[in-house]
């Protein structure tokens, strides 16, 4: 299970209008979204998007711009397929039967009201029943395979330096707060969030059958527990680094980390492969902090904890109140939003993540043509024959190393707008019963669907994110960029729109995603995907010279008063901004080369193409949310994305007429 928010319909005239037509195009470049009395040369993102600063955020967001008009487009098509698949089923085991009855229990209110705590019951009890070391080892595990992440990570994945195996991988986890500093971040903000979150743990043991007291005692003591987790954690920045955060132990060795768990009897819980000798463990010395809480935590504390993280992770399925209580945190406290998102919604964004391709199938008849992926693979071919022209460009760096650069670069695969073979839900059991039931069948699911993939070879077709779903990423062991149909909308891409418009608007996605495969870590990986080290140490030398500009750079963006961003917790996203831009800039000129590209609404199509990215960013965030990004986040938030790579880009200048800045550098790419 995830928890994820998403993209709205905008009126430019009048504000937001939630519920427009799926079919209202965005466009690209909007001039009733500017300021043009800003100077884009001080400030660009207010040039771009200053009259967009007036829209209203509705209440059910915590941030409101493109990425929330995209969404809302994409859900209104989403939300037709539920309603229809619902309302006409199919037969037992077919893609509309499981997409109609999963939203019919999540939409029948009143069988979940009925239903209340029940159908965790025997869960619940099992965890209450917990006496030794042994057993809560097994329960553990238990939660774990039934999606419920408690106490720390596992899961599956490649293993890095081998990236044609799959190994199992425990990290460090198992807390309630966005991350380990807000257990210790020090000021009023940060004890008020701390506070807050202690009676929300309390309020939610009460709504589970605690009394007062004992549900206070209960967040305090569940409160003392996680912190202690935390402190075992490391960093955000500390989990940037994967040399430090890849350790290769034998099974066998989990038992020196922390020899009080039952390690084979939380692997035994869900059937772990007695045939695997060998895992990952990203951060030891957390397991080591776990064992010794094992030593002096009473048994009791241990059940609480578990007891609160099953409540948690579930809030959202069960009862309104449950619903509620886990918004007025995690959404209100954390983020500032004042409304709940209508429950078709909510159900949506959940059904997303259980049979997302299973919707997927659906939405792509619907909102993705065949020739928009011809269009967007090629070009995906101009960004890629920009980066070979940035490498080879790339003075800084030995021919040794450019060599291994090209070698990487013509490996990588794109996978645009839907999977070639599509997931097969056939095993996965939903019917229209108690909503928490289907959505911990398709927690289970997914994990035993992992869990599968041991001892086999890697599937380099399967996708990490659904087609319909607003969003990209490189992968580092496959050495891949993925670009879902969702993503692909308008503005960001329209197959009537001009290059400008497109290269500029995709700057954010194609660009960006392809020079993740070259950030301060993706560029410790070879082009097959293995942690492995192909630079020379000068070259690698040059890069951290070049890496640590940007890291002072955005160092410097206070976004609230005393706010700063942190320039190495986001380096990689800002190395991907600012050298996605550069390249897709290279490889819009590539793309019209020989072309004459006219001015249009008053722009000078360089002036567009700039536009089109700014406008791509513009975003309203509530103070919570902004704070909640710079504390958790790797990403910079959207006013920074625009200003960050546009700061140190020549081209840009030229193309508004701006002097030399007071301090130019060389890129990175």
């Amino acid at each position: 299970m995830t928890f994820h928010p998403a993209r709205a319909m905008l009126f430019i005239a009048l504000g937001p209008t939630l519920g427009a037509a799926p079919d209202t195009p965005i466009v690209a470049v909007d001039r009733s979204y500017m300021n043009l009395s800003a100077s884009p040369c001080r400030d660009f993102y207010a040039y771009a998007n200053g009259a967009y600063d007036k829209v209203p955020i509705p209440g059910d967001y915590s941030e409101y711009g493109v990425n929330q008009e995209i969404d809302e487009r994409n859900h209104a098509i989403l939300k037709e397929i539920l309603e229809t698949s619902a309302r006409n089923g199919g037969p037992k085991g077919s893609l509309a039967q499981r997409v109609g009855d999963f939203y019919a229990s999540g939409m029948d209110e009143a069988s979940i009201e009925r239903e209340g705590l029940h159908p965790l019951q025997p869960m619940l009890d099992a965890i209450q029943a917990i006496s030794t070391p042994s057993e809560l080892a097994g329960m553990v595990g238990r939660l774990h395979g039934q999606g419920l992440p408690v106490a720390f990570g596992f899961w599956v994945q490649q293993d890095d330096k081998d990236s044609a195996t799959m190994i199992a991988a425990f990290e460090q986890g198992g807390l309630g707060l966005p991350d380990r500093d807000y257990y210790f971040q020090a000021g009023d903000d940060a004890e008020g969030i701390r506070r807050a979150y202690v009676a929300h743990i309390a309020r939610t043991l009460g709504l589970a059958g605690d009394t007062s007291a004992s549900a206070k005692a209960g967040a305090d003591a569940i409160m003392a527990f996680e912190t202690k987790l935390a402190r075992a954690s490391r960093t955000i920045v500390e989990l940037r680094d994967p040399d430090r955060n890849y350790n290769k132990l034998a099974r066998t060795g989990l038992s020196r980390l922390a020899s009080r768990l039952d390690w084979e009897g939380f692997l035994s819980a869900f059937g772990f492969p007695a045939s695997e000798k060998t895992v990952l463990v990203g951060q030891p010395e957390f397991f080591s902090a776990l064992d010794q809480l094992i030593a002096t935590e009473p048994i009791e504390t241990w059940r609480l904890y578990l007891r609160w993280r099953v409540l948690s992770l579930t809030s959202n399925y069960l009862g309104l109140e449950f619903e509620q209580e886990h918004f007025a945190f995690a959404g209100t406290t954390l983020s500032g939003e004042t409304e709940m998102k209508p429950r078709w919604k909510r159900v949506l964004e959940e059904e997303d993540d259980a049979i997302g391709e299973d919707l997927g199938q659906l939405y792509v008849k619907r909102a993705f043509s065949t020739s928009a992926k011809a269009r967007v693979l090629e070009m995906v071919g101009f960004h890629i024959e920009a980066m070979h022209g940035r490498i080879e460009g790339a003075a800084w760096m030995s021919e040794a190393t450019k060599k291994e650069a090209y070698r990487k670069l013509a490996a990588i695969r794109s996978k645009v707008g839907y999977p070639d073979r599509w997931r097969d839900y056939g095993k996965l059991d939903v019917a229209r019963r108690a909503y928490v039931l289907n959505v911990l069948a398709a927690s289970a699911f997914e994990f035993r669907r992992q869990l599968s993939k041991l001892g086999k070879p890697v599937d380099r077709d399967e996708w990490g994110i659904t087609p319909q779903t607003n969003d990209a990423y490189y992968d580092r062991t496959l050495n891949e960029i993925v670009l879902p149909a969702g993503i692909l909308q308008p503005p960001f891409f329209n197959e009537g729109a001009s290059d400008a418009d497109n290269y500029g608007a995709l700057a954010s996605t194609i660009g960006h995603e392809l020079t993740h495969g070259f950030d301060d870590q993706g560029r410790k990986y070879d082009w097959q995907g293995n942690l492995k080290n192909w630079w020379s140490d000068a070259d690698a030398s040059g890069f951290q010279v070049r890496a640590e500009r940007i890291a002072k750079l955005y160092d410097g963006y206070e976004v609230l008063p005393g706010v700063h961003i942190n320039g190495h917790q986001t380096l990689g996203e800002n190395v991907a901004d600012t050298g996605g831009l550069r390249l897709s800039y290279e490889a819009y000129k590539l793309a019209t080369r020989g072309r004459r590209q006219d001015p249009s609404d008053g722009f000078t199509p360089d002036q567009r193409f700039f536009i089109a990215f700014a406008q791509g960013w513009r975003t309203n965030t509530r103070p919570e949310k902004l704070r909640l990004t710079v504390g958790s986040d790797v990403h910079s938030p959207a006013r920074w994305r625009v200003l960050g790579p546009v700061a140190n880009f020549p081209e840009f200048r030229t193309a508004f007429g701006c002097s030399e800045p007071v301090e130019t550098w060389p890129p990175v790419w």
